[in-house]
């Protein structure tokens, strides 16, 4: 299972990548700016619906898995 923080990592290479920047990715993905910000910031407490509406825009989703140590 990924932390917080590499999901965060992966969607803000993937969206610079795509040359996007923050405002443009949140209005493509019907995510809000702050929630956009809070999630490449690797914020804890962000809702997997909305971190999985993210992670679809590069074909990805976050699921169930054993915690890494």
């Amino acid at each position: 299972m990924y932390s917080m923080s590499r999901i965060g990592e992966y969607i803000k290479e993937e969206r610079k990548k795509a040359g996007l920047t923050q405002e443009e990715f949140a209005f493509r993905s019907g995510l809000g700016l702050r929630f956009v910000r809070e999630l490449e910031q690797g914020k804890e407490t962000v809702r997997l619906d909305k971190v999985n509406q993210a992670l679809a825009m590069f074909g990805c989703e976050a699921v169930p898995g054993k915690k890494e140590r």
